[in-house]
């Protein structure tokens, strides 16, 4: 039977989601990264999934989203969203620390993933935390500058008054946390990208050239490294994918 346990840490909500009979033991672990505007109960199927598996299933609240919310997000909130990244990143080690640290995660074993405001967190994770072995991208971006401009060339970003020096600094900000300026950090860990080919929110086509020019140049990479697609499928992960993702999960962590 797999339970599903409230826990706070370090006053990050979360839900921890894992088959009963071994809820003591040393497992491998994986953190589920919701979307933007979401909350980490609409990441229950995926935890669910993950815990089949055999993982302890982890699934953080957002900073400034369900019970850490603070008043209505705001749709255009550019600056607000890489806001919430950067507090998943920075968060990060307090989560694992604190399940290494009880004997309940293995620390070679950390799995990080994670759907379209989460994907787009997997990916800069990996930028940061070596101590990640295996990590699945679910429609969102490995390349945040790219992807922010993107959005200010779109319908998205219409009406809005951006002041440039601002922007450019908030490039600059990101450049860190990009994977596809610096995919040597992949580091021949196990990384596998889903999305949707017609995407409208996170665009499917930066991401898949960043996994062929990642394929194309590094060799090896093709060995771990990999990519589904889905053809006519919008912004959102079918069941099928969540299946794959925890899959994915079981043969590589």
């Amino acid at each position: 039977m797999i339970v599903v346990k409230h826990v706070v840490v370090a006053e990050i909500p979360l839900l921890e989601m894992v088959e009963s009979d071994i809820d003591h033991q040393k497992l491998p672990t994986v953190l589920f990264y919701h979307g933007w505007g979401s909350c980490k109960e609409s990441a229950m199927v995926n935890g669910y999934e993950l815990a089949k598996q055999g993982f302890r299933a982890v699934l953080p609240e957002a900073y400034l989203h369900g019970e850490r919310k603070e008043g209505t997000l705001n749709e255009e909130a550019y600056m607000e969203f890489w806001q919430v990244v950067a507090h998943s990143i920075e968060e990060f080690p307090t989560l694992t620390d604190y399940y290494i640290s009880n004997g309940l995660t293995d620390p070679n074993r950390i799995g990080v993933t994670g759907l379209s405001m989460g994907g787009i967190t997997t990916c800069a994770l990996l930028t940061q935390y070596p101590s990640i072995k295996t990590a699945v991208c679910l429609m969102g971006s490995p390349a945040p500058v790219l992807f922010s401009r993107w959005l200010l060339n779109s319908s998205w970003a219409e009406g809005l008054n951006i002041d440039e020096a601002n922007y450019q600094a908030e490039l600059e900000q990101l450049k860190p946390i990009d994977l596809s300026l610096q995919p040597e950090k992949i580091a021949g860990r196990y990384l596998h990208f889903w999305h949707g080919t017609a995407d409208n929110t996170v665009p499917y086509q930066p991401t898949l050239d960043f996994y062929e020019r990642v394929i194309n140049e590094q060799p090896e990479a093709a060995k771990h490294v990999s990519f589904t697609s889905t053809k006519g499928a919008g912004h959102k992960v079918p069941y099928e994918s969540s299946v794959e993702m925890a899959t994915f999960f079981a043969k590589h962590l």
